[in-house]
């Protein structure tokens, strides 16, 4: 591919899923043509976790931050040990982080009270955010405009053309996993087909939204070529231009080195 190589930016290859064959699983996805990973803390445990692959893995780098639904028992001893894990050579961004109002599993302003706490480490240490946005009405959106948050990626996009276009005018990157490939996804393709190139992401969110053919299974950073051939079916654009743009989209965004 010319020198480039597909970038997964949002993988939780921490999950207790891949205990029984995490190195095997790692191992395959360094063969099949990934040449970089983001493995996203989710929680104050996963976060550290995500640091241990990173620095056994020279391909794999980590985001540290705690997800919204497990924001319930947070602390400012917490605020102050993600400050000190973001120093961290390979921690690339803070997140995930956001809003999850579907489950309903921490009450909502818990969550917006911690989110801007996360926000406000992320305006301290001027890094990029991973945010997490699921159905919660604009109010994550609202909340990064009254922090002054524009540098960072939509995580699993899953909104309207028209929520993708008001967070690109915020300067945000929008990031699609293999629910592209779904053949609900009718929103989601409106939505890509509004949103330039140079702003794109590609991720699995493995082990969860395994795309099609293989949609219910374990997910793992290896299938994310198949995003990025649904991106290039409906952009027009050859698969190989879309792995070379998304990886120099998430070098640029997450400031990653060769």
């Amino acid at each position: 591919m010319d020198g480039t190589y597909l970038y997964d930016t949002h993988a939780h290859l921490d999950d207790e899923m891949f205990d029984g064959d995490r190195a095997a699983v790692i191992e395959k996805i360094r063969n099949s043509g990934v040449g970089r990973l983001n493995n996203i803390g989710s929680d104050m445990q996963s976060s550290r976790t995500s640091i241990g692959l990173a620095e056994k893995y020279h391909f794999i780098y980590a985001a540290v931050g705690v997800h919204p639904s497990e924001t319930g028992g947070m602390t400012d001893a917490d605020i102050d040990e993600l400050r000190r894990m973001a120093a961290h050579k390979k921690v690339i961004a803070i997140g995930e982080i956001g809003l999850d109002y579907h489950y309903e599993d921490t009450e909502r302003e818990t969550q917006k009270y911690w989110l801007r706490r996360q926000l406000e480490l992320v305006r301290e240490l001027n890094m990029p955010v991973v945010i997490h946005d699921r159905e919660s009405k604009g109010e994550c959106m609202e909340i990064l405009k009254e922090k002054g948050i524009s540098n960072g990626v939509i995580h699993c996009f899953s909104g309207s053309a028209e929520t993708a276009a008001e967070f690109l005018k915020m300067g945000f990157h929008i990031s699609f996993t293999g629910v592209l490939t779904f053949k609900n996804a009718k929103k989601a393709i409106r939505a890509l087909e509004a949103i330039p190139m140079e702003r794109l992401l590609i991720e699995t969110d493995c082990p969860y939204m395994a795309p099609e053919p293989f949609r219910g299974t374990r997910n793992d950073s290896s299938l994310v070529y198949r995003v990025a051939e649904k991106i290039a079916e409906v952009k027009g654009v050859s698969v190989e231009d879309t792995v070379r743009i998304t990886c120099e989209n998430a070098l640029r965004l997450f400031k990653v080195g060769e």
